[in-house]
């Protein structure tokens, strides 16, 4: 059920060529918020103090402007690539401000416990809306009475002089409109699509996969031999034990010395004596 919410893109192509041109001049996306917040302050203003039902053309104007501006903020920075994130915080404020300023221009129409119910509900379905996308759902629009259903309320309301029936028809639809966008967003949210997923750690198929060793059976088992000890402060050799080493020749400033044999031994000991 998106009500006059699924006019929007018919809407869009009529102002396609407007958009084109404020492109060209390099308008800034949040200049056509701050636009829309001040046709909606222009259009409470022609509620609250002209008479019904001259008030109702320049309420109708100035509500169009609003919902043109509200179209074009977000579509120029898609078009012009210069969509952020403040900007979509704007976007929100913009449309919130710019619904409770037209609520508030029906103060000195109704009384004010009414003006601060439907104040209060007009707000409900854009949040549970945020709450949904938050949560991972599409961003749910229309509704039986959405943002274009309170703008044209309005004008009727200024055409009528028909204020207090007109806003509880606004407080009591708006309610209802956010039933529907929760039940919707509910229903979006328990789908398999839309379910939060546990993330898992992803190994990479190049990486090599750890194989268990077998067992070894015990009688197999082996303890390793313990390798021996080195000496730690160990006394030099004594002269006269083992094998003496004879002086070599010395070349390049390096004696080269080696073993001695038992026949050079005994060769020494011959020519001592």
């Amino acid at each position: 059920m998106n009500g006059l919410y699924a006019l929007k893109p018919w809407y869009a192509d009529r102002l396609s060529g407007l958009r084109h041109a404020l492109a060209a001049r390099q308008v800034s996306p949040d200049a056509l918020t701050a636009a829309g917040v001040g046709c909606a302050a222009g259009a409470a203003t022609a509620l609250a103090f002209l008479p019904a039902p001259l008030a109702a053309l320049p309420v109708a104007v100035l509500l169009a402007a609003r919902l043109a501006f509200a179209n074009l903020d977000g579509a120029l920075a898609r078009d012009t690539g210069r969509t952020t994130r403040r900007g979509a915080l704007l976007n929100e404020l913009g449309d919130r401000v710019a619904d409770l300023l037209v609520i508030a221009g029906f103060l000195p129409l109704a009384p004010l416990w009414l003006v601060a119910a439907a104040a209060f509900a007009t707000t409900l379905p854009s949040w549970v809306s945020l709450a949904g996308a938050a949560a991972g759902a599409p961003r749910r629009n229309g509704g039986p009475v959405g943002k274009t259903e309170r703008c044209l309320l309005a004008v009727v309301a200024a055409a009528s002089g028909w204020a207090v029936p007109v806003l509880a028809v606004v407080a009591a639809g708006s309610a209802v409109t956010a039933v529907v966008r929760g039940v919707w967003v509910w229903r979006a949210l328990g789908q398999p699509d839309t379910a939060v997923a546990v993330e898992k750690p992803v190994v990479p198929a190049s990486a090599p996969v750890p194989v268990a060793e077998p067992p070894v059976p015990a009688t197999t088992r082996r303890r390793p031999s313990p390798s021996p000890a080195p000496l730690l402060n160990s006394p030099p050799p004594k002269p006269g034990r083992g094998l003496p080493l004879d002086p070599g020749e010395v070349s390049g400033g390096i004696t080269h010395t080696r073993p001695q044999s038992p026949a050079d031994h005994g060769t020494q000991l011959r020519g001592t004596r």
